[in-house]
């Protein structure tokens, strides 16, 4: 595959992404320059390659013979890149795997024990070049990645995000209790060690982090302890250039296993709740992502939109699990930013597009429970698969829009007569990775579709 890397890149044809939550722009017979560093530099309407050269080329000092031309077929459109902003990598082998069993069940019977096995190198070379692979086929052009405890494994795979071209927060695990004794962190200071050492590696392999950042990921409340909490917190402050990743009310029993692990007066929390927790410890920040969110109270959702905090709707894991229906509706109207999360392998698809179609059905069972505003259209579920994700990253105004493109083609029957918004609705929900012939990050081809 070429990849273009270090050259300035003309893509032309029809261009189609979220302007806002409900509306999406279409440029049609549009070009976009994109220069060696991977950033748009011009972006011109009724403009095909001959008048780009003839009149763009010269105000960016361009060569018509140092630049690579990509052209849009009939049928065929440019779109931003998918943004993942919650799965865990090491989770990938197991995807499809459910059981019949609880959240807590199946981590202890499914997940705990593949993600240790994954401190052998090889086996996490294998599971990791395969996820990254796979999610870029897809047209995921970033991922927030949960690793393992093990700080070598976690290490790799920021390697092998940034080798591939793959933006991607990556983390290193944080648990020290409720978990088996082969897989935890031996204790809190241990665990903030181990974390620190692998912000270090992967701030000196991507120094500015233009690519691949570290984030502090404790698993969930339950398999951290409060010193172990307080110390992420306070790590989370000393650095607050980077995110925080974890879980927060994906089932009920989740929740009243949070109760009675933290009772308030042992955290000084405001009450009993889940988000109190983290807020307790200095976790709920505007740098924080909260994966799921399903079962939220009134003041836990207010308390998050007052701190900032982010959510990562799962549908797929949510219905696979059995955990609920997310509100991403009322989310939304209280001003909480919400983007897509793929949970693998919660989640059974690597695919944003799946999660996208998902979040729009899932929102129609709320519809159908009584509440008929409910329902996510599909520019919406879009918008969050794309600008909304970006801003639950800390990645908003460089990703979402056209820093990072993917393009149709495949498993969608287009006749010719449906108009470009029918035409996008059937991608929607009948697409898949046929339908992305290719791929760029900062303009480098990392994937494309023979």
């Amino acid at each position: 595959m070429t990849t273009h890397q270090n050259q300035n890149q003309l893509f032309v044809g029809s261009f189609i992404y979220s302007k806002n939550l409900d509306e999406l722009e279409y440029l049609h017979g549009a070009a976009i320059c994109v220069d060696k560093e991977g950033k748009i530099v011009a972006v011109e309407r009724d403009c095909d390659e001959q008048t780009a050269i003839e009149t763009v080329f010269p105000g960016l000092g361009w060569s018509a013979d140092e630049v690579v031309v990509s052209v849009t077929k009939d049928g065929q459109f440019f779109f931003p890149g998918f943004i993942d902003t919650h799965l865990h990598a090491s989770q990938y082998p197991n995807v499809g795997i459910f059981g019949k069993s609880t959240l807590l069940d199946w981590l202890n019977t499914y997940t705990f024990p593949l993600e240790a096995s994954l401190a052998d190198p090889l086996k996490a070379r294998k599971v990791y070049s395969r996820v990254i692979r796979k999610t870029l086929s897809h047209g995921t052009t970033c991922a927030a990645y949960y690793a393992t405890v093990d700080v070598p494994s976690t290490n790799l795979l920021a390697d092998l995000c940034l080798a591939a071209g793959q933006r991607a927060l990556v983390g290193r695990v944080c648990m020290d209790q409720l978990s088996p004794a082969y897989y935890r962190d031996d204790s809190p200071a241990a665990s903030l060690a181990a974390t620190r050492a692998s912000i270090a590696h992967i701030e000196k392999a991507d120094p500015g982090m233009r690519l691949v950042r570290p984030v502090i990921t404790p698993r969930f409340a339950p398999s951290c302890s409060a010193p172990l909490m307080r110390a992420l917190g306070d790590l989370a402050k000393e650095m607050p250039h980077l995110s925080v990743q974890t879980h927060i009310s994906e089932n009920a029993g989740e929740i009243a296993l949070v109760r009675e692990l933290f009772p308030m007066e042992s955290t000084g929390a405001a009450d009993d709740s889940y988000a109190a927790v983290y807020d307790a410890f200095g976790l709920l920040t505007d740098r924080t992502i909260l994966a799921h969110a399903v079962h939220l109270s009134e003041a836990e959702a207010d308390l998050i939109k007052t701190r900032g905090a982010k959510v990562s709707h799962c549908p797929c894991s949510n219905s696979a699990i059995t955990s609920g229906a997310a509100r991403v509706r009322w989310l939304l109207g209280k001003g909480i930013v919400c983007g897509l999360g793929t949970d693998m392998s919660g989640g059974y698809s690597p695919s944003v597009l799946e999660a996208a179609r998902l979040a729009a059905l899932v929102s129609r069972h709320v519809a159908m429970g009584g509440d008929e505003k409910a329902k996510l259209s599909v520019e919406e579920v879009l918008y969050l698969a794309t600008k909304g994700g970006a801003e639950v990253v800390g990645l908003e105004g460089r990703v979402g829009g056209f820093e990072e493109d993917g393009e149709e083609d495949g498993n969608v029957d287009v006749f010719g007569w449906e108009s470009w918004g029918d035409m996008v609705a059937k991608w929607v929900y009948n697409g898949d990775d046929r339908n992305t012939k290719k791929v760029w990050v900062k303009g480098r081809l990392v994937h494309e579709r023979k």
